[in-house]
């Protein structure tokens, strides 16, 4: 008899109990557990089990699992999985191109030209000539140990996820700003997408993609990487000073001219800290993404591990941290402008 026959009994869902019972014979697992005991039943409320799926199942064979729970989701999502592909993959089509465009672009570009104009833009952003020799010599460093092509790679992901991630972030920040509805609605969206480890962003889209599209993890890292963003246009718009909204309305501005002349240029020291949360999420996401194809130095760290490779992986690893060293630089020195100006 086990620990809660009772709770059946006394709703009368004998009968239904029994109906579920098999009349094959038992698996080891449950061998093994009837001679250790465990399906006795619980002597005092000290041993008592929570009244979870299995406990239940126990004393009532018709009542489901927990491995039924999971695989009925399983069967649901392959049951909707053609129609979702067909539905997604349009509409994603555009982001493999982007991905594959700018992979071919950097790699297929001499080094010559691509390191210097990378330096123009930092020295353009940033109009600061330690940080363009700094980077410089970051970039000179991984082309010399032939990490260069790997380290492009990188780059070329980030800044076309990145990239999107403000397309379609900043507005969902701004029609948050305009409608405390749109928020209230948003922010659980954007709790689960930021504490749902990134691992488990890969399992559907594995499902939904084939594993050499670039869209599989360009998916994955957008949705990892654009809550920063989502949530600090948000915040920003809404912490501009309310007797400027005044002045504004007082000069007879529109919704469209205050958003544009006045709520984002005051906003945008938080768009740009956004902005830069974003990049530092999606590097972070690139290496993940590396499980499903993504190139990079993420490929390398993955190799060390597989491996076993401590040189290869410590080495690839230092070069993420410079090319994060250098994002974040690049955009810090870039708000630190914005403040600048602001100022003035």
């Amino acid at each position: 008899m086990a620990t809660y026959d009772f709770v059946f009994s006394s709703l009368g869902l004998d009968d239904w109990c029994s109906e579920g019972k098999s009349d094959a014979p038992m698996s080891m697992a449950q061998l093994l557990s009837k001679t250790k005991g465990e399906e006795a039943t619980a002597t005092s409320v000290w041993d008592l089990p929570f009244p979870s799926m299995d406990a239940l199942h126990k004393s009532c064979s018709a009542f489901p699992q927990s491995r039924d729970l999971t695989k009925g989701l399983e069967e649901g999502f392959l049951a909707i999985k053609d129609s979702l592909s067909i539905i997604l993959d349009p509409i994603t089509q555009p982001l493999s191109w982007a991905l594959d465009g700018t992979l071919y672009a950097m790699l297929s570009a001499p080094w010559w030209i691509v390191i210097p104009v990378l330096l123009a833009v930092v020295f353009l952003v940033s109009k600061s000539w330690k940080l363009v020799a700094f980077v410089a010599i970051s970039f000179f460093t991984l082309a010399f140990i032939d990490y260069y092509e790997y380290a492009m790679q990188t780059l070329a992901i980030i800044f076309v996820c990145a990239l999107i991630c403000v397309l379609f972030g900043v507005p969902i920040g701004i029609a948050m700003s305009r409608s405390d509805m749109m928020q209230r609605m948003t922010i659980p969206v954007l709790d689960m997408l930021q504490t749902l480890p990134p691992f488990v962003y890969l399992i559907p889209l594995i499902f939904l993609f084939s594993v050499t599209e670039s869209k599989l993890y360009g998916i994955a890292i957008i949705l990892y990487a654009i809550v920063p963003v989502i949530r600090l246009t948000n915040l920003g718009i809404r912490l501009v000073d309310k007797e400027v909204i005044e002045a504004a309305d007082a000069y007879g501005m529109t919704p469209r001219q205050k958003l544009f002349k006045v709520q984002i240029p005051l906003a945008l020291p938080n768009i740009m800290a956004g902005v830069n949360q974003t990049i530092m999420m999606s590097l972070a996401m690139v290496v993940i993404a590396s499980l499903v194809s993504a190139p990079g130095l993420g490929v390398l760290v993955l190799r060390g591990i597989r491996n076993l490779e401590l040189g290869v992986g410590l080495v690839s690893g230092l070069g993420i941290v410079v090319l994060a060293v250098i994002l974040d630089r690049v955009t810090k020195a870039s708000l630190a402008r914005i403040n600048a100006a602001q100022k003035q």
